[in-house]
């Protein structure tokens, strides 16, 4: 639910069409005043390429909800890492561990329930852990595609809740030659960070090479001042060589990444109730214990060949992600969980032919996970699943249908071996009213087997304050999600809503029980029950004036679990209701020094959350709260060449000490001077960011 200038961005974007010089925006898109023009703008967004959905499909054609995110208004957008970067969309949340971690929620479901896709092949690393988050540079991410609702028809188990497509900038124009530097600078803790970019294409021969780093010293907020912990650096590297010809592509992806997070206790002074520290240095950059050592490395065969009749893509990926934790000692582990996965994807999709396109495709994975530490929260195991679908769409004249069947197997091998099936499918509509209404129905059905934290834990999670225990009966989970959604649109407004309702069978979960297995932890352990989500995505744009954008959106999920007591009926761990608003005036275009300059101010209101899994404090109540933003940024330009682009941020301008629900640090030590448990989130953060790009003509 973005302005039409943001979306617009991305169908520019989507086909390399960056602008370089001051009579057009960063899309290539010439700005008029005329509001006829703007409407005329708008209705190109239906143009637009989405692969949320099997195979490439105008946005206006698809049945599923989806949301679009510009490389334009990533940059624009204050964050630590790439889920933060997302998670205020509509819809969107995240569960955070500090400044540096964070795993998204989609509407009230997260975890194993999500697949984020990047580099064409699902990311694996060690989901299932809390303070375990998404080993992808932001840096490299050029747009994002986020997928609301079951989506195991394309992608298999675990993408029950939807899918996070992260895709890579597209390659240079034959004959061009590309570089882009850009840093950023946080107050709130120090985070700097600098990315380098390079990229290609001579004949159809393309190469892309990126490094980036940040590091972050310990964030602070009103209550808590410094935290101890919350420091953390990072690395990544990015190479890709390949060929795009008439019949296709073929590329080679290499990339490595390395994070270095400490982990944030929240152990307190008895007596003062202040957050203890193992070094008074509380700006410094390096690690101290216990913190963890993350390195995730991968390699990609990206194909895709073009045949008489239809494409055919054929995609290969390797990943190794290790996984050590350091407690006690600088230099020896405790934990390391290395953790090897192959993933496969092919996949048929038909020409258009009198209205229909078919698709066709097998895809799974093979996984080998090892325990080379001393402790083992979960057990070795090997995997191996696989997947075969086929849907079918059909688009005439207003109207498209479109729906699909797939069967999976998963085998998962530990002490002992299970194993898992499922029948997933999906069918939709769309109607094109006309030039102002869409409106769009999707009922499908999802699957997720359960993972070997939930079947197999048994230790302290560090991190995350707490022992786990799994259960190995645990049964796999099964949805049924209904979606409607109606968009309109007009020369002075913009409107969207969208309302699902969610139907869970044997929903995993853990819980606190009344038992201590180690001093000094409270124990949690997996169970499982029916459940049932309910909620809607709201979002209206007015635009009175060119100039002037005034958008508001709405995100609300009620997630209960059927047939229980008032303290275990809600389900844990389900984001807030959140309003967000932002008023944005546009300032400048086609200027000869500033262009497509911006002010905008925005607020963040979190209401309150009641509804909450109250037995045995296994969650607690949070009032609500809202933060107040500024931002502004605008292009430079000399002699009708960009030479930069600088943003500039002002989060939680008045310096709110809040807690969010889903903030894994609420429930540390309680502080004795001020009977506040947890820790709280950070406080004022003033940001910059510039980002200088270079483009060179080679023949």
């Amino acid at each position: 639910m973005k302005t039409r200038y943001v979306m617009l961005s991305l169908l520019c974007y989507a086909t390399a069409m960056t602008a370089q010089n001051n009579h057009v925006d960063t899309c290539g898109v010439q700005h008029e005043k005329d509001s006829a023009d703007v409407f005329y703008q708008h209705l190109q967004l239906n143009e637009v390429m989405v692969t949320g959905v099997t195979g490439d499909t105008k946005l206006k054609y698809a049945t599923a909800p989806i949301t679009l995110v510009t490389g334009k208004e990533l940059r624009e957008t204050t964050s630590t890492n790439i889920i933060d970067a997302v998670a205020k969309q509509p819809g969107m949340a995240q569960v955070t561990t500090g400044s540096g971690i964070s795993k998204p929620i989609i509407r009230g479901l997260g975890y194993n329930r999500i697949i984020v896709m990047n580099e064409g092949v699902r990311q694996e690393g060690q989901q299932w852990g809390d303070e375990h988050g998404v080993e992808i540079d932001g840096a490299n991410v050029g747009s994002v595609e986020i997928l609301k609702g079951p989506a195991s028809l394309m992608y298999g188990s675990d993408a029950m809740a939807g899918v996070l497509i992260l895709h890579s900038a597209p390659s240079p124009l034959d004959g061009e030659v590309r570089a882009n530097a850009s840093t950023e600078y946080q107050t709130n803790n120090g985070l700097f960070a600098y990315s380098l970019n390079g990229a290609g294409n001579h004949g159809g021969f393309v190469w892309d090479a990126r490094f980036s780093d940040k590091m972050a010293h310990a964030y602070q907020n009103k209550y808590d001042g410094y935290v101890p912990g919350s420091q953390f650096r990072e690395r990544a590297g990015r190479l890709m060589l390949g060929l795009e010809k008439h019949w296709g592509h073929s590329r080679l992806i290499w990339t490595c990444y390395h994070l270095t997070p400490s982990i944030i206790e929240g152990e307190r002074d008895e007596e003062t109730g202040d957050l203890e520290w193992t070094t008074e240095r509380h700006k410094t950059y390096s690690k101290t214990l216990p913190f963890q050592q993350v390195k995730h490395y991968k390699a990609v065969w990206d194909n895709a060949v073009n045949l008489p009749h239809g494409n055919l893509k054929a995609v290969v990926g390797y990943q190794q992600n290790r996984r050590q934790e350091f407690e006690e000692s600088m230099d020896d582990y405790e934990v390391f969980f290395k953790l090897h996965t192959v993933t496969y994807d092919v996949r048929y999709l038909t020409q258009e032919f009198d209205g229909w396109k078919v698709a066709l495709g097998v895809n799974g994975m093979w996984q080998q996970s090892q325990n080379l530490g001393e402790e083992a929260l979960i057990p070795e195991y090997h995997l191996f699943d696989i997947g075969g679908y086929a849907t079918a769409s059909k688009t005439w004249e207003r109207w498209t249908l479109n729906g699909g069947l797939r069967y999976d197997n998963r085998h998962l091998k530990h002490d002992q071996t299970n194993r898992f099936d499922g029948v997933t499918g999906s069918v939709g509509m769309v109607w094109n009213a006309d030039d102002h209404w869409n409106v769009r129905l999707n009922v499908a059905r999802g699957f997720r087997a359960p993972n070997m934290s939930e079947l197999g834990a048994d230790g302290v999670h560090e991190g995350t304050v707490r022992y786990e225990l799994g259960n190995a009966n645990l049964k796999s989970e099964f949805s049924w999600q209904a979606d409607i959604g109606v968009d309109f649109t007009s020369h002075y407004v913009s409107a969207q809503v969208a309302l699902f309702a969610n139907r869970i069978e044997n929903y995993i979960f853990t819980k606190r029980i009344n038992v201590v297995m180690e001093e000094g932890y409270n124990t949690y352990e997996y169970t499982q029950g029916d459940a049932r989500l309910l909620g809607f995505e709201a979002g209206v744009d007015v635009h009175p004036m060119h100039r002037l954008h005034f958008g508001n959106t709405f995100s609300y999920v009620d997630a209960r679990q059927l047939h229980q007591p008032e303290e275990t009926r809600y389900l844990p761990f389900t984001p807030a209701p959140r309003w967000t608003s932002e008023l944005k005036y546009e300032l400048t275009h086609h200027g000869k020094v500033l262009n497509n300059a911006y002010v905008a101010v925005g607020l963040e209101c979190y209401l309150r959350q009641n509804h909450y899994y109250k037995a045995e404090q296994t969650e607690t109540y949070t009032p609500s709260y809202t933060l107040l933003n500024l931002s502004a940024g605008t292009d430079l330009m000399w002699h009708k060449k960009k030479l930069a682009e600088v943003y500039v941020t002002a989060e939680n301008l008045f310096n709110r000490a809040y807690q969010n629900h889903l903030s894994r640090l609420k429930y540390t030590d309680i502080n004795v001077a001020t009977g506040r448990m947890g820790v709280y989130n950070m406080g004022r953060n003033v940001v910059m960011k510039v980002v200088v790009p270079l483009v060179f003509e080679t023949k």
